[in-house]
């Protein structure tokens, strides 16, 4: 007789809109717990015995999961499936392991994990980045043996029928990618903010998502009913057949009214008094691009170009693999410009092969423009793609995390000496490319009178923008409630960069999650901003809002908003203004 259990509902964070329901595939990346157990000498062969069973058991599973990396991604992606098998075949690993369990008469589970631990160390002091990263891929088999060891079962999204809600304690960008492509319908997520890179992801391929979710991974198991309702900020388990009716009908009126009707691009979207407002979208996956023409996208204000790099990880792409990329969103923005940000790597977005050491604080190191202009090997292959695909389209090429004029002469004198180096291969290239840059750095707020005039256009990440002149970490639960995007200092910085560039006479935009956000466009309107790049599934709701406000009224809202003293203040400034209210 079966037991049904009983309902619960957790809150979290709504980090991308929806309603998803599916069944659970459950993915805890933290640390096994494994324990040294002492066991007796005549117990050792059978100790051994049970480690060669739990390696025929991953073998199966890494061929299993190659097959389907295989279908899914090609060859170059299941060939890190193939190193797996390898590895997991070596008697030097094996040997190890067995003298272990053999000599210290100990229990498998701390074999494997002291000698993959040991061998894992001495491979991360190598110099030679191949080597390295096999010590990474021994740690990976490392966990594999563990699960099977202490009868984790590996569940492959293929294992659940139907609809699946991945639930995982934490989930990095590469991973999303690749899983949001197969089964998964929605997220819900222990860790991150609305701003994480998770959430974005999952905002771009238009899967619901809840994030802050404490714990979720201890109350879920494979296969559990999960709603996830990204509107709310709801996960709901084991809902009851009432609930379930209730979130299945209200799924499909949010389905059937998705984006609405189709618009045009011919004009751009303005408000009640004729004030144009340009509505650009965020791209991270080129699958995206087809939704561009539906919903009147007036081309693309931020194609973050690292989630490249992620999909063909371990390798670095090639010249080719970018100029391919280049070329669709050149095709799917037409006659509208594609604004490519170079990568956007370092801080916790880690190119292992970019980088020589681990950095004890990268979110303040080696990352963004800095760390393409320390590796020009690598970023020469991406600016050489953007050149020569500027030939056939409206591309401008737009850096990340500049915070003096000093990087913005280095990125132009780096653009020159590429495009003299494709002229001299006689490849078709388009030499003048608009450059701009991205304003997240507080400094580069401060500084924007400067850099505007150093610039073809500018572009607000309101992401890093607040969370560093906040000292916030937005993916810190902790601090979440702190990470307040209409902080009066935030504020005053974005009504500064806008000035800076109207007086410059370039355009501006905004493409952070800010934007994304209905309910802060009267404020940002207000401040004069003209342009706002944001996901693809945010745009219907701008649109619609834009409609109904008054961009001259607006102007004397800002202006109290970034007087006010706090960020409670303009809240209750925004609450009580009805303009602010129009377009909903």
């Amino acid at each position: 007789m079966s037991t049904i259990r009983p309902m619960i509902t957790l809150q979290g964070i709504g980090a991308a809109q929806g309603v998803a329901i599916g069944r659970a595939v459950v993915i805890a990346n933290r640390a096994l717990d494994v324990f040294r157990i002492p066991i007796a000498a005549d117990e050792t062969e059978a100790e051994v015995g049970r480690l060669k069973s739990a390696c025929s058991a991953t073998q199966q599973q890494i061929q299993r999961t190659r097959a389907k990396a295989s279908h899914l991604f090609g060859q170059e992606l299941a060939a890190i499936f193939d190193a797996h098998s390898l590895l997991l075949s070596d008697r030097m690993f094996l040997d190890q392991v067995e003298r272990r369990i053999v000599e210290e008469q100990v229990n498998a589970e701390w074999a494997v994990h002291e000698t993959s631990r040991e061998l894992a160390k001495r491979f991360s002091a190598i110099e030679n980045p191949y080597l390295r990263e096999r010590g990474q891929d021994l740690e990976d088999i490392g966990r594999q043996l563990l699960r099977v060891l202490q009868g984790i079962a590996h569940h492959e999204i293929s294992d659940v029928e139907g609809d699946v809600i991945l639930v995982a304690d934490d989930l990095v960008p590469s991973e999303a990618i690749r899983l949001g492509r197969d089964k998964v319908v929605g997220f819900a997520i222990e860790a991150g903010g609305r701003t994480s890179h998770t959430s974005i992801i999952a905002r771009s391929l238009g899967l619901p998502a809840v994030t802050g979710l404490e714990e979720v991974t201890d109350y879920v198991t494979n296969s559990d009913p999960v709603i996830v309702d990204g509107r709310a900020g709801l996960v709901i388990l084991h809902p009851t057949p009432e609930v379930l009716a209730e979130y299945e009908k209200l799924r499909s009126e949010l389905s059937e009214g998705r984006f609405g009707a189709a618009v045009s691009r011919d004009a751009a979207p303005s408000t009640s008094d004729g004030v144009a407002v340009e509505l650009m979208a965020n791209i991270d996956l080129p699958e995206e691009l087809s939704q561009l023409g539906r919903i009147g996208a007036r081309g693309i204000g931020l194609y973050r170009s690292e989630f490249l790099y992620m999909e063909t990880d371990p390798n670095l792409p090639t010249e080719e693999d970018h100029l391919r990329v280049y070329l669709q969103l050149i095709e799917a923005t037409a006659p509208f410009p594609a604004v490519v940000r170079t990568y956007d790597l370092g801080g916790r977005k880690l190119a292992r092969e970019m980088m020589d050491s681990a950095e004890e604080n990268p979110v303040l190191g080696l990352r963004g423009i800095r760390l393409t202009l320390a590796r020009p090997q690598i970023f020469r292959t991406q600016i050489r793609a953007l050149l020569r695909a500027a030939a056939a389209g409206d591309l401008w090429i737009m850096a990340p995390m500049v915070s003096r004029i000093e990087e913005v002469e280095a990125l132009r004198a780096f653009l020159a000496e590429a495009s003299a180096e494709l002229a001299h291969e006689g490849l078709a290239h388009r030499a003048a490319v608009k450059v701009g840059i991205m304003v997240e750095v507080p400094a580069a707020a401060i500084i924007a009178d400067s850099l505007a005039r150093a610039v073809d256009f500018m572009a607000i990440g309101t992401n890093d923008l607040i969370q560093y002149s906040l000292a916030v970490d937005r993916n810190n639960r902790s601090v979440a409630s702190l990470y307040e995007p209409v902080h009066p200092a935030i504020l005053r910085m974005l009504r500064f960069v806008i000035e800076s560039a109207d007086a410059a006479g370039i355009p501006v935009s905004l493409c952070g999650e800010m934007g994304a956000d209905a309910q802060m466009l009267p404020l940002l309107v207000g401040l004069g901003l003209r342009r706002i790049s944001a996901s693809p599934s945010a745009l219907p709701a701008l649109r619609q809002k834009l409609a109904g406000l008054h961009a001259g009224e607006l102007s004397r809202l800002a202006v109290a908003c970034c007087g006010a003293g706090s960020g409670a203040e303009v809240y209750r400034l925004l609450a009580e203004s009805p303009e602010s209210h129009r377009g909903n």
